[in-house]
């Protein structure tokens, strides 16, 4: 018998005082069985650094073929490609051959830095990519507000987000690599 996805419920305030954009979103992530919480959250700090009313979640795991996170404009076009994690660099082209814009969230210090040294020459040759980079301990820190019902408040400022609930909050400067 195949794992079922576990639904979270996100009411989500956005203030992004760096970009003008203050909007309340109503969301629902699907947790595939190999996701763990700490990589749902970033998906929703990746919702968060780049909120828009037509950002969406891409079908997960299970479609190789689709982003974390996406924005589409009236026609159909890929306007913003979002993947979490650490991308190869042949899904990095593609996608960036599919995108008007393209940004990853990268995570797990160690293995970023092996990833990113891998990567950073061809990487360079994508304009249109922007590469950010999350700590061990901004990782652990999303992962403490993972709840499957979560009512979150973001505030970004000068490259800062703080991302939070009544009862804890993490504070998180993501480092661009590109």
């Amino acid at each position: 018998m195949a794992l079922k996805s576990t639904v979270y419920r996100v009411e989500l305030d956005v203030s992004d005082i760096d970009r003008g954009y203050y909007a309340s979103h109503t969301l629902t992530l699907a947790r595939h069985p190999s996701e763990t919480e700490q990589r749902l959250m970033v998906r929703l700090l990746a919702f968060v650094l780049h909120a828009d009313p037509r950002l969406a979640f891409g079908r997960g795991l299970s479609a190789d073929e689709d982003p974390d996170l996406w924005i589409r404009d009236d026609t159909g076009a890929v306007r913003l490609w979002i993947d979490v994690g650490l991308p190869d660099e042949r899904r990095v082209r593609r996608a960036a051959g599919r995108s008007a814009a393209l940004a990853v969230l990268a995570y797990g210090e160690r293995a970023t830095r092996v990833w990113w040294e891998k990567n950073a020459t061809a990487f360079t040759r994508l304009p249109q990519l922007a590469v950010r980079s999350l700590t061990d301990r901004e990782l652990a820190e999303l992962g403490e507000l993972a709840k499957r019902n979560m009512r979150l408040h973001a505030v970004c400022q000068e490259g800062q987000i703080t991302l939070g609930d009544d009862e804890r909050q993490a504070v998180i400067e993501p480092r661009c690599l590109k």
